[in-house]
């Protein structure tokens, strides 16, 4: 069974995912981070792919992405990183980022890479849902990879059903129509959303991602879908703090679970 079903079987709510961008804050920190985040507690890890028009995330994430592609960072010497990851670490690992770099490493290469290095998933948001079906998923299937699909606000519920049918592994739902970005917390028209979804029983189970930063927030998206993602609040404390160990306990002490 793939670790990302395993983990939704064994645990129904209250699931933690952290992104974090490759290269950033520096080119060979990747390993450390990943094992400092399965210590302190995260049931799941999103690898960003750094790129140079990263069109859905905001300002610390984009910082982060040009940074790691100055200090270096590409495709071919990620998966050199992640070369004995398994050795070392057993949650979930996700591969998230833009389609231009998969396409241009090759895309049955890059799912090939992606099984040989222990990767259980991937999430493309640029990925437009027709090509997913024409060209991706029957390479999912072939290589154990669980493509995710993004949903939101603006998504219909007959896009949201046909994904759900489609998919495996988890819906990620965007918080918002906008880029990421921390926030405080959540307004009504947002909490009404993630009702409004919960509501419809998927098969699929959903995280929340965009703007969780904090332990209302965090709290708002366990109490409406399977758990969280936390992106641009972890990179910030990357880029501030004094070592990456010091960055994941202070995400932990913000969102109450250190």
């Amino acid at each position: 069974m793939n670790r990302i079903s395993k983990l939704f079987n064994e645990k129904q709510r209250g699931i933690l995912s952290i992104y974090f961008t490759t290269g950033y804050p520096h080119f060979d920190d990747t390993l450390t981070i990943i094992k400092e985040l399965e210590a302190r507690g995260a049931d799941m890890i999103e690898i960003g792919i750094p790129f140079s028009d990263p069109m859905a995330d905001g300002p610390v994430i984009q910082q982060s992405g040009a940074a790691a592609l100055n200090n270096g960072m590409s495709l071919k010497k990620l998966f050199a990183q992640l070369e004995n990851i398994r050795d070392e670490v057993s949650i979930p690992l996700i591969m998230m980022g833009y389609l231009n770099p998969v396409m241009q490493f090759g895309l049955e290469s890059f799912c090939s890479e992606c099984c040989r290095t222990g990767i259980d998933g991937i999430i493309i948001p640029d990925l437009p849902f027709d090509d997913y079906i024409r060209n991706f998923k029957s390479l999912g299937e072939k290589y154990g990879l669980e493509f995710i699909m993004l949903i939101t606000p603006e998504t219909s519920e007959e896009r949201i059903r046909l994904i759900d049918e489609n998919t495996s592994g988890f819906i990620y739902m965007v918080s918002t129509a906008s880029t990421t970005g921390a926030k405080d917390s959540f307004d009504e028209k947002t909490l009404d959303y993630f009702r409004r979804i919960d509501g419809m029983n998927l098969k699929n189970p959903r995280l929340i991602g965009f703007g969780i930063s904090n332990r209302t927030t965090l709290e708002a998206a366990f109490a409406n879908a399977g758990g969280a993602i936390i992106g641009s609040e972890f990179i910030r404390l990357l880029g501030s703090e004094h070592s990456i160990g010091d960055a994941v306990a202070k995400l932990m002490q913000k969102i109450g679970k250190s």
